[in-house]
């Protein structure tokens, strides 16, 4: 059974030693005590699990490290940069986009992958973005709020 001795995670390469069917999942949380990556369903579903693979939302969960070796992983704890939160993080919590908190790193991860493709979204784009990823606290108000927020503070950012 094949092995997999490192991960590039957050920017760094991270030593492993894994069977390639690990799920991403456990991995991050498990072997490289990066707890900020949700279990919630276990099967790709809910979205509390999303990470970023490629600057992509990819449900860690159902993603077998095998197929993520050679690839950049961004978790949400490498989402701060030189002490400042990155400007979805920053939406959050100014407009109180969570509850519970459980879904939040999914969330934002999603937010986050979109604003990559699409810097300036429309609503049913951030609705269909975010369509992987449940909010049992059903904060889907703010989190839409939040993500327009983030796109604002981006192009900001940029200009």
């Amino acid at each position: 059974m094949p092995r997999i001795q490192k991960l590039h995670v957050n920017g760094s390469d991270r030593a492993c030693d894994l069977d390639a069917e690990t799920s991403l999942l456990s991995a991050l949380r498990d072997h490289l005590d990066l707890t900020g990556t949700k279990y919630g369903c276990g099967e790709g579903e809910c979205g509390a699990c999303t990470v970023l693979v490629n600057g992509r939302p990819t449900h860690s969960c159902v993603t077998p490290v095998g197929t993520v070796e050679a690839k950049q992983i961004t978790t949400i704890e490498g989402l701060e940069q030189n002490g400042r939160l990155h400007p979805v993080q920053e939406a959050f919590l100014e407009i109180g986009a969570m509850q519970c908190g459980y879904c939040t790193p999914g969330m934002i991860m999603a937010g986050v992958g979109l604003l990559n493709r699409k810097p300036d979204p429309t609503d049913q784009e951030i609705v269909r973005a975010m369509d992987g990823n449940l909010c049992r606290c059903c904060t889907y108000p703010r989190i839409l709020a939040a993500i327009r927020k983030a796109a604002e503070l981006q192009r900001r950012t940029v200009k």
